[in-house]
């Protein structure tokens, strides 16, 4: 290799290592990027609909989004903060309810199997019950100390809050900057390139900010969706804790294959106090509530959006998760998105097509 190769390698390395050092700040900057986006798609909503100027149309917007923060903490976020925290309080008294049941439904098959006896539970009973256990009642020690330090890492998350506050308020400032002004901005981005490469490298920009606009108003629409029959299915069921659960599914619904898990762990187990039947009940109303969300409810408020398929969105979200942390596993769809859209414009299309048709001539 000749001293200019060398010298373009080793900058090729210095930025990439310049870059997985800064990768924190990137994907800081990359949300920022998507509330801008979806500031810009209410702001273009507004401009199509009352036919006024951009300035006008972001002030609207701006109001608009503020008016509705005030509304959620002033009307949702209390009682959810106070049906959430009676949520939490009654996950030990249902962990103790379902090791009941396993030890019960194990102490069955034993006596099926032995006989009269109940044969060799004593590692069910020392491992996940504890006659002298401190702590929490009923829970072995082993339990009570993961629930400790469950609540010190708890204390160690509220003691961060300074800092995610201002995390939060700089990606606030920078997509608020963003959503002013995003011609000139977008100008910046397509000046990182080569001057004969400009033209197109905008028009993949566009496209990456559509389908970014097309995923945020689908997931929107599925989330509500899923929030309004979580709801109603669980009121049917007589489930407490009503709106608490229902806004956890909406909100979780946003992370895709992790979050819908999640948000079934906590009616069932407020469903699992009263009756184990009614357990296997939220049970059913989720799965269909999901296979609906799946196969009717997106398809239909998203078929303008890329199709990303099952196993390179789960793929995402760990490479995401454990490159940029949990802000990467909520971010893995747009960055999905996204990445999806530049590997069929830039790879596929402007590459490997090129290359194909020069081999099929020569």
């Amino acid at each position: 290799m000749k001293f200019g190769q060398w010298l373009g390698l080793f900058a090729l390395v210095a930025s990439l290592v310049l870059l997985w050092s800064l990768r924190q700040s990137l994907i800081y900057l990359f949300a920022a990027v998507v509330l801008a986006m979806a500031l810009c798609t209410l702001v273009g909503s507004i401009r199509s609909r009352l036919g006024c100027s951009r300035p006008l149309a972001f002030l609207l917007s701006l109001g608009t989004v503020l008016l509705v923060l005030a509304v959620a903490a002033t009307v949702v976020i209390p009682p959810f903060v106070d049906q959430f925290s009676q949520l939490l309080g009654k996950l030990p008294a249902a962990a103790e309810t379902l090791l009941d049941l396993l030890r019960d439904g194990l102490s069955q098959v034993s006596q099926m199997i032995y006989g009269s006896g109940d044969g060799d539970l004593s590692w069910l009973r020392d491992g996940l019950v504890g006659s002298d256990a401190g702590g929490v009642p009923g829970l072995s020690p082993r339990l009570s100390s993961s629930l400790g330090s469950g609540a010190l890492r708890l204390l160690g998350l509220a003691g961060g809050v300074g800092t995610g506050l201002l995390q939060i308020l700089f990606v606030v400032a920078v997509a608020v900057m963003v959503a002013v002004q995003p011609t000139a901005y977008l100008d910046v981005g397509v000046l990182l390139v080569p001057s004969f490469y400009r033209r197109r490298f905008r028009q993949v920009l566009v496209q990456c900010g559509d389908a970014l606009s097309a995923w945020m108003v689908g997931v929107l629409i599925s989330s509500l969706c899923v929030g309004i029959l979580a709801s109603i299915g669980l009121s049917l069921l007589g489930v407490k804790l009503v709106a608490a659960n229902a806004l956890l599914a909406g909100l979780l619904n946003i992370i895709p294959n992790i979050g819908p898990t999640l948000s079934t762990v906590f009616p069932m187990s407020v469903a699992l106090l009263d009756a184990p039947w009614k357990a296997a009940a939220v049970l059913a109303l989720y799965v269909a509530v999901q296979n609906l969300e799946s196969y009717l409810i997106t398809p239909s408020v998203m078929h303008h959006q890329l199709k990303l398929l099952p196993g390179f969105t789960l793929t995402a979200q760990l490479l995401f998760t454990v490159v940029f942390g949990p802000l990467g596993l909520l971010l893995a769809l747009p960055l999905a998105v996204c990445l999806q859209v530049i590997v069929r414009e830039l790879l596929i299309h402007d590459i490997l097509d090129p290359w194909k048709r020069l081999r099929l001539t020569g």
